[in-house]
């Protein structure tokens, strides 16, 4: 296997864009990677493009814009994990020795469905139980089981809003500090989740450009280099006296098993690790990611939370850039915006969010609850 570096990373910011067209995200956030990476769009080999709810053809044409110049182009589509697995395939094409250059680009605009609302083609139990709902169930549970309070739901959430108003990328930019109060007085969506422990509705794109480690360092002599030391998809695994959980929360263990062979294939420990990105969608889910990728053991998440080790100065922080709560959560591009902030954070290019000595970057997400993917980067 090749050695594969990230060269360059672009974004449209993330928000309620109705009034512009896909292609003018995608062009945005295209150009945007190409010339970070210095390069012309005649030197990618092949592109992967994400997305959930374009037509069909639309990576194609899309890429389309940036030149014809014949390259292979795939459309991904993997719910939430979308942009990650776009990422994934580029670096696997480029690690099989398939190709030295490869592009990920990952797009959508939510505000394009019916009322700005997710798609309601669900099945069965999930025609009738919104996202929200499966998560305040799971919060629910964990309320039972560990006595997690609202309060530490509000903390994640206040901590990812205050990190969104230091990303100019993010959707939400809050003007004030964000206080664990105010978050508790916002609207009941599903209890306990209220409305500032969910993400947004929004529109949105992210791209990636890869290159095998010898082509990076003659493009890029004198910056530092940022490395995929590991890239692991998986779904779900069968169990003896398995219950399958849903699509949309699908089983813990499933971030477990994806975490653990990402640490086996890169020889890195969790303790290594220097910043999270996680499915952070709403705001559970960040305080069951701390115990399932290994960075606390289980039963301790509150109390990592409460140390504040997981906030911007603190041992391990999660979401330098808001996350899903705060960057927003278009589908298609939000993998690779998580690829976005860490290669920024690792190059030491963040600003006032910069992670202090960052080396190790971790982003997770799962897709429809039955797929997982763990990228880890490391800076050379």
């Amino acid at each position: 296997m090749e050695e594969v570096c990230v060269i360059g990373v672009g974004m449209h910011r993330f928000g309620i864009w109705r009034d512009l067209p896909l292609a003018t995200l995608a062009r945005t956030a295209g150009r945007a990677a190409l010339a970070d990476a210095g390069i012309s769009f005649r030197d990618v080999e092949a592109a992967w493009v994400g997305h959930l709810h374009a037509p069909a053809m639309k990576a194609t044409l899309l890429m389309k814009e940036f030149g014809l110049t014949g390259i292979p182009v795939t459309r991904v589509e993997a719910a939430s994990a979308t942009g990650s697995v776009a990422f994934r395939e580029a670096y696997m094409a480029i690690a099989g020795g398939h190709c030295d250059v490869a592009l990920a680009l990952g797009l959508d605009k939510f505000t394009d469905l019916t009322g700005g609302q997710a798609p309601r083609q669900r099945r069965d139990i999930e025609a009738t139980i919104l996202p929200v709902a499966f998560f305040a169930m799971w919060a629910t549970r964990r309320m039972h089981d560990r006595g997690t309070r609202p309060e530490h739901l509000a903390r994640i959430a206040a901590k990812n809003w205050n990190h969104g108003a230091l990303a100019p990328m993010s959707h939400r930019q809050p003007d004030h500090r964000i206080t664990v109060e105010e978050v508790l007085a916002s609207k009941v969506i599903s209890e306990p989740l209220t409305a500032m422990m969910c993400c947004p509705v929004d529109d949105g794109a992210a791209c990636a450009i890869l290159a095998r480690k010898d082509v990076a360092r003659r493009l890029q002599p004198a910056r530092p280099l940022v490395t995929v030391k590991a890239s692991v998809l998986r779904s779900e695994t069968y169990t003896p006296g398995h219950t399958f959980l849903g699509a949309v929360v699908g089983p813990a263990q499933m971030t477990a098993d994806t975490a653990r062979a990402a640490y086996e294939r890169s020889d890195i420990d969790p303790a290594d690790v220097s910043l999270v990105h996680v499915h952070d969608a709403f705001a559970i889910e960040e305080l069951e990611y701390y115990e399932l990728l290994g960075l606390c053991r289980p039963g301790e998440a509150e109390a990592l939370l409460e140390s504040g080790a997981t906030e911007i100065g603190g041992r391990v922080p999660f979401s330098t850039d808001g996350g899903l709560l705060a960057r927003g959560h278009p589908g298609g591009p939000t993998g690779l915006a998580q690829i976005y902030e860490t290669v920024q954070q690792l190059r030491g290019e963040a600003g006032k969010r910069q992670v202090e000595n960052a080396r190790i970057g971790l982003c997770h997400l799962v897709g429809g609850g039955s797929v997982c993917c763990i990228n880890l980067l490391q800076r050379e």
